[in-house]
């Protein structure tokens, strides 16, 4: 009788996905090696509830709830509970992110194979305080050295791990997005939108991904274009959002943060240009969105965002670069037509959900067999 291999998947807030490109993944993944006849299980946080564990099943996926609260103190507090939970199970362990792996390093210490995906250069990120670095600098090297394998989704991520650990031990597989050839029109005309003339950004809208610069270089002048930024904006809180708001005043559309992912994807493949200012980081979900969308690409100019889109897009270091990007993609024309042409060509070659689960799967795979 074939023994029947099993898995669990650590770092998420659970299936199904609501948001966030590490739930996006987790779905996707569970459900291919559940088709796969792999036993899964998706540790999943709720805000409310009984305390837990609740233990149930979603589309043949185990799943094993806990409550926790929101912010860094209940996600800590979430980890170690699934950890203390999985170290109980057998199989591989898949921990998605490694900002407790103080924590998940005890599954190795049990005797499980641990795959770790690294995510981006956590510590580096401007929004965390001194001391909140200080604990993501010391769990990425905690990560890096009790984990069986780690998984880097980009190149520029695989060369920073290389430091940390052998070239044998890291493995570099990217995400994947689904290919958007249609939506509604309706979702943009209700917005009072031009499919086709406007510009939009998603996601966090913070200093590191350069809101305010490309808001800054959109409203410099008159335009026969609008532009869409979709993020959680808080200005009674937040003096950058208060800047963003202030610099886009009468210019720019804010309907604030969309979950809806019918709207987003609408929202998304009818707008002219996607604007990724993401400048820290590796391979960013919401860019592959946009290149499986067939989006023209104005992104910052950086190594993650280069590799990611391509050759073919516009890329700017500075608000009068972006804003002579806004220019030509204003114009139109071949040259736009071309940058949509190789953002589909640029997806399909390197980021099908299809080639990225098989690749996770055969490192799974491998991970259950003796070592040699």
């Amino acid at each position: 009788m074939t023994k029947v291999r099993k898995l669990s998947i650590l770092g998420t807030r659970g299936v199904p996905a609501g948001h966030g490109g590490f739930e996006t993944f987790a779905e996707h993944f569970a459900l291919h090696m559940v088709a796969k006849g792999w036993e899964v299980t998706v540790y999943c946080q709720a805000d409310d509830g009984p305390p837990g564990p609740v233990v149930d099943e979603w589309r043949g996926v185990r799943r094993v709830t806990y409550v926790a609260d929101s912010g860094a103190t209940g996600t800590m507090k979430f980890d170690w509970m699934c950890v203390m939970h999985a170290m109980r199970s057998e199989g591989v362990m898949l921990v998605l992110g490694y900002n407790t792996a103080v924590f998940s390093a005890l599954l190795r210490l049990s005797g499980h194979p641990v795959l770790t995906n690294m995510d981006g250069i956590e510590w580096k990120r401007a929004k965390w305080p001194w001391h909140g670095r200080i604990w993501l600098y010391l769990n990425e090297w905690i990560g890096a050295l009790t984990s069986t394998k780690l998984i880097a989704d980009h190149p520029e991520i695989e060369r920073h791990l290389a430091r940390r650990r052998s070239k044998r031990d890291i493995v570099m597989i990217p995400y994947g997005a689904d290919a958007v050839t249609e939506a509604s029109e309706e979702p943009i005309k209700a917005r009072g939108l031009n499919p086709g003339r406007y510009l939009i950004s998603i996601g966090r809208i913070e200093p590191e991904n350069n809101i305010l610069p490309m808001i800054e270089a959109f409203a410099a002048r008159e335009r026969d274009l609008q532009f869409v930024c979709l993020g959680k904006l808080e200005p009674e809180k937040n003096p950058y959002h208060a800047a963003v708001l202030k610099a886009g005043e009468g210019r720019v559309l804010f309907p604030g943060a969309i979950y809806d992912a019918a709207v987003v994807r609408a929202l998304r493949f009818h707008a002219a240009a996607y604007c990724h200012g993401h400048s820290v980081g590796g391979t960013n979900p919401s860019l592959v969105e946009a290149l499986g969308a067939g989006n023209a690409i104005v992104g910052h100019d950086n190594p993650y965002n280069r590799w990611v889109a391509g050759p073919d897009q516009w890329y700017f270091p500075d608000k009068d670069a972006c804003a002579r990007c806004f220019d030509e993609i204003e114009v139109g024309g071949e040259r736009l037509q071309q940058a949509r042409a190789a953002a589909r060509h640029r997806f399909e070659t390197a980021f099908l959900w299809s080639d990225i689960l098989s690749e996770y799967e055969a490192l799974c795979l491998a991970a259950t067999e003796p070592a040699r």
